[in-house]
């Protein structure tokens, strides 16, 4: 009887959290923002993979799938969509329902953060799953590469999680400044230096950048390590095929062939991330995750509407 109780009242507490995150995705889906957003990243993601679909092996090329979501051009997307909800005209518009309705600060911005991220893996996960089955599965004129299936998982999952702190990052900018265009130029002033800093270092833990570099390690790694093979095996093609992602992007944004360069083997030079751990790079950006969302949920509770 107690456990039934528990549970009835449980679900009444959760209503309103409920409420608002149905009806924050249903205006995110019919937000031309999030159309534009889907139909931009889904022309870019094949426009890549056809671009190198003779010259990369399966990891790199994955990899390159994976940059704009980590470094360029999807970062302006998602910091947007995390700040919209807790700034400018919106926040005011909220202080009427908030004060007078059985609707809770922390209820509002829990559940439009969670509709965000859940906006931001859907369309992200929509893209990439097909694109990237489509590369590992097809016969294509490139040597032979061990891509494994729980290194596309985990590799998925920390650009996801990249995407979160992205998302937690904005809402926090946007409860802090308050003015949304303000708390975006801020963020891509803050973020892009920082990120071009640590990337110097190869901190994949706390750099996009470096993470990108360090994908094609993660994409070949097995689920168990077999006894004496401690290491991944390094494929020569990666150092032979990936020139700089992000000039490749801009050229085919622009529609301008890019002028013949030589290529950059550092860029996925493996050697750099064999010491690669998933559990440092998840705590790295899930622990900063949590900090904004605490941050930001505190700050907006203080604050006078």
């Amino acid at each position: 009887m107690d456990s039934t109780d528990k549970t009835s009242r449980l679900s009444t507490r959760m209503m309103p959290y409920l409420a608002i995150l149905q009806h924050d995705l249903r205006a995110l889906r019919a937000s031309r923002l999030v159309r534009l957003w889907l139909a931009a990243t889904a022309v870019l993601t094949l426009m890549l993979a056809l671009a190198n679909w003779s010259n990369f092996q399966n990891a790199p090329l994955i990899a390159s799938l994976l940059f704009p979501y980590l470094v360029f051009p999807w970062f302006f997307v998602v910091v947007v969509l995390g700040v919209s909800p807790v700034s400018g005209s919106r926040a005011e518009a909220l202080a009427d329902g908030i004060l007078s309705r059985p609707v809770g600060r922390c209820e509002y911005l829990l559940a439009t953060w969670s509709a965000r991220v859940v906006l931001v893996w859907g369309v992200y996960l929509l893209v990439l799953v097909p694109v990237i089955a489509l590369v590992t599965l097809a016969k294509r004129p490139v040597p032979e590469d061990t891509v494994t299936i729980y290194g596309v998982a985990t590799a998925l999952f920390v650009v996801g999680l990249v995407l979160t702190f992205l998302v937690s990052l904005g809402f926090l900018m946007g409860t802090l400044l308050r003015k949304p265009l303000l708390a975006v130029v801020v963020l891509i002033f803050v973020w892009y230096p920082i990120s071009l800093i640590l990337s110097v270092f190869s901190l994949e833990e706390f750099s996009p950048i470096s993470l990108n570099q360090a994908l094609c390690t993660q994409l070949r790694q097995p689920w168990r390590q077999v006894e004496g093979d401690s290491k991944v095996n390094i494929n020569k093609g990666d150092k032979d095929a990936v020139p700089s992602q992000f000039s490749q992007i801009l050229s085919v944004l622009s529609g301008a062939k890019p002028k013949p360069k030589a290529a950059k083997p550092e860029f996925f030079e493996a050697e750099k991330f064999d010491d690669f751990s998933l559990l440092r790079v998840t705590l790295g950006y899930g622990l900063p995750t949590l900090m904004a969302v605490v941050l930001a949920t505190l700050s907006f509770y203080w604050r006078d509407l």
